[in-house]
């Protein structure tokens, strides 16, 4: 299989599967499953010995629900179009506030000018859309060499390292 995400900032291959809620869970390591799959069969999903991961929709409320998924390993934050960012909020959130230390993923419409912010957003793990090049995103991620606001990636802001 041939690298095609990036995690933590090298380009590797996808080692989680993707399950719709239609889909039988076949036995596998590590799986993503949306939250209402997840709300659903929690207990089975669990007894099954796999790794399980918890996909949000851009629409959820992270402070509402976090409870539910804050000792889940990954979650994944879907991008449903390039132009809507309600999960750069989500994953400043669940990173900021809400302390979430596991993996966070970005996925679905990823573009390669989205990849540096959502990585400052806090998410280690980007999955781009499949017609984007994938070590074009990964230089994506050294775009800049300055920031102006404080972010979940730690880089001083320019008005900081001025002082």
């Amino acid at each position: 299989m041939s690298p095609n995400m990036i995690r933590d900032d090298v380009l590797v291959a996808d080692d989680w599967i993707a399950v719709d809620d239609q889909a039988d869970i076949a036995p596998a390591k590590k799986l993503i499953v949306s939250l209402g799959r997840w709300r659903s069969e929690r207990d089975q999903l669990c007894s099954a010995g796999a790794t399980i991961g918890v996909r949000l929709a851009n629409t959820e409320d992270v402070d509402a629900i976090f409870a539910e998924i804050a000792d889940r390993p990954l979650i994944a934050l879907e991008f449903p179009k390039f132009d809507d960012g309600r999960a750069l909020t989500q994953a400043r959130v669940l990173r900021g506030r809400l302390g979430y230390r596991g993996t966070l993923r970005g996925v679905g419409d990823i573009l390669q000018d989205l990849v540096y912010i959502m990585r400052r957003c806090g998410f280690n793990e980007i999955l781009p859309r499949a017609d984007q090049d994938p070590q074009g995103c990964l230089r994506a991620l050294s775009d800049f060499s300055t920031a102006y606001q404080p972010a979940a990636d730690g880089i001083p802001s320019v008005f900081i390292r001025r002082r």
